[in-house]
């Protein structure tokens, strides 16, 4: 099925675990059609459009009453997927009240604002560190504050903008937890990742915070272009790398040695290889982004092999399998696989 094009105005720019990752043949066997026009001049195949098409639907299928999503896993109701669900909606045109998908949008921010505690905090259902998910959650009001007139969601997302902010620690980064505490690379870039979509639409954040926090990622590249998961000490792998990569672009860290050598480590891991992948989704939604922001060298390699497997693990029913549910697996896999269309900024320069 094609999907409706929408020219649309977006302003602004996981969970942890080993991913299983399980082979399912159905979605393989879908014929190789011609090449489908789709917004901005992409060019998709028919195949990947159709699962596209069927991860949006199945996804929809899963939306509570309350807007949340996150509820077939053991997280329960949760901010971060719900936001990572928004994501791949905006990421196929619908905005909210607008588009096929323009309810399902609407609901995850009525879930995402209903969840925001006085402190700024945003979580639900999670005994989980609550600062992956309030990154996310925080990324995807980002996204939207321009496209709605509801002061809830200016209101909502300044006191979770200020919340990162504040609970920033001495080295630069940010922890499971909203306090001073310690830091990893996983959890900084999520709130890196929040601030400069924040930054993009007005919200006002001290750049002071935005340079500790990239400081911290550069602290944390070890001599194998690869990153460790805390400044101290550690090995490099997959997720981390394509993660901290990521972030030095998106705070306009486009060229240099420290890119260079990351993007040649994420470039080991183009599928299939026969390296052991953690956090596989997570990884792969950083390094698509990462890799696709270092142009045609990179992209022209990554996106046909990640694009072929991705499609070849969908299940026949829509959805993908992530260490954090289905609907954690197929949101990150639907924003994946609609990256070339170019309807987020987080994939602009």
């Amino acid at each position: 099925m094609k999907r409706r094009p929408y020219t649309i105005l977006i302003f602004g720019c996981l969970m942890c675990g080993t991913e299983f990752q399980p082979v399912v043949p159905a979605a393989a066997q879908v014929s190789r059609d011609d090449d489908v026009s789709e917004p901005g001049g992409v060019r998709h195949e028919a195949r990947t459009l159709q699962a596209v098409e069927r991860g949006l639907a199945w996804l929809a299928a899963q939306q509570a009453e309350d807007g949340s999503f996150g509820g077939l896993s053991h997280y329960g109701r949760h901010v971060g997927i719900t936001g990572l669900a928004g994501l791949a909606y905006l990421s196929h045109g619908d905005t909210p009240g607008r588009g096929q998908y323009g309810g399902a949008v609407d609901g995850c921010i009525d879930f995402i604002v209903k969840n925001a505690s006085e402190s700024g905090l945003l979580a639900a259902e999670t005994s989980h560190g609550p600062m992956y998910g309030h990154g996310f959650a925080t990324l995807f009001l980002a996204e939207v504050y321009g496209m709605t007139n509801r002061t809830d969601v200016r209101e909502t997302l300044r006191r979770a903008v200020r919340l990162i902010a504040t609970t920033q620690n001495t080295e630069g980064g940010w922890r499971y937890q909203p306090v001073r505490d310690d830091a990893d690379v996983s959890v900084t870039v999520c709130q890196l990742m929040a601030l400069r979509a924040a930054r993009n639409v007005g919200i006002h954040v001290e750049k002071s915070v935005i340079d500790k926090g990239i400081q911290y990622i550069q602290n944390s590249q070890n001599p194998d272009g690869g990153f460790r998961y805390m400044s101290t000490s550690g090995t490099s792998a997959f997720a981390r790398s394509a993660a901290g990569v990521a972030a030095l672009q998106y705070a306009g860290v486009y060229d240099g040695d420290a890119v260079t050598r990351g993007l040649e480590y994420c470039m080991r891991f183009v599928p299939p290889n026969e390296q052991s992948v953690g956090h596989y989704y997570y990884g792969h939604y950083y390094a698509s982004q990462a890799v696709f922001l270092a142009g045609d060298a990179y992209w022209g390699r990554w996106w046909p092999a990640v694009r072929d497997e991705f499609v070849g693990k969908q299940a026949e029913e829509g959805h993908w399998r992530g260490q954090a549910g289905q609907e954690y697996g197929t949101a990150m896999a639907l924003i994946i696989l609609q990256m070339p269309d170019h309807l987020l900024p987080i994939f602009q320069k």
